[in-house]
């Protein structure tokens, strides 16, 4: 590209690999750690830890959340139930992930997708699937707990039923 050498010789400027734009790259190392409390999801955690997943409804507007939230933020009220989240379900939509965030760079590329289950929740979650050609819309699925070896936690992902 005309003229790439020269910014870049003066700014720190790299090139997107793909669209070949101009990318200001920051000489700064950004490393963030932050605490969040969780006393109001607990309950969430240690289901994934006996391998059920919650979610919350409002008792005021019978909003249903997934992840479960502790005060619904569609009308303010903080009386919520929790709820068991179906584990069956259809796979509504799903993109693969091959230009991710920073701080998954060190994984191949990815899937996630959103599955609609049987009680109406709705769970954004990675797709455990190695070949998207084989994954449809309206497909079955099932959400499994597992472990995620790279951070050595416990999350939940939407699995095609075969």
């Amino acid at each position: 590209m005309a003229g790439q050498g020269s910014l870049s010789d003066k700014f720190p400027i790299v090139y997107d690999e793909k669209s070949g734009l101009p990318l200001w790259k920051d000489l700064r190392e950004l490393k963030l750690r932050y605490s969040l409390p969780i006393s109001t999801l607990k309950k969430f955690f240690e289901g994934l830890t006996k391998g059920t997943l919650y979610g919350t409804r409002c008792k005021k507007c019978g909003e249903k959340f997934f992840p479960p939230k502790p005060r619904c933020p569609i009308c303010g009220s903080q009386d919520v139930d929790w709820v068991e989240v179906d584990k069956e379900g259809t796979l509504l939509s799903y993109t693969v992930v091959n230009v991710k965030p920073e701080s998954y760079q060190h994984y191949p590329d990815y899937i996630i997708g959103i599955a609609e289950v049987g009680n109406g929740f709705r769970i954004l979650a990675w797709v455990k699937c190695n070949d998207p050609a084989k994954l449809k819309r309206g497909m079955r699925v099932t959400i499994e707990i597992g472990r995620r070896e790279e951070e050595n936690t416990l999350s939940y992902y939407i699995v095609p039923k075969t």
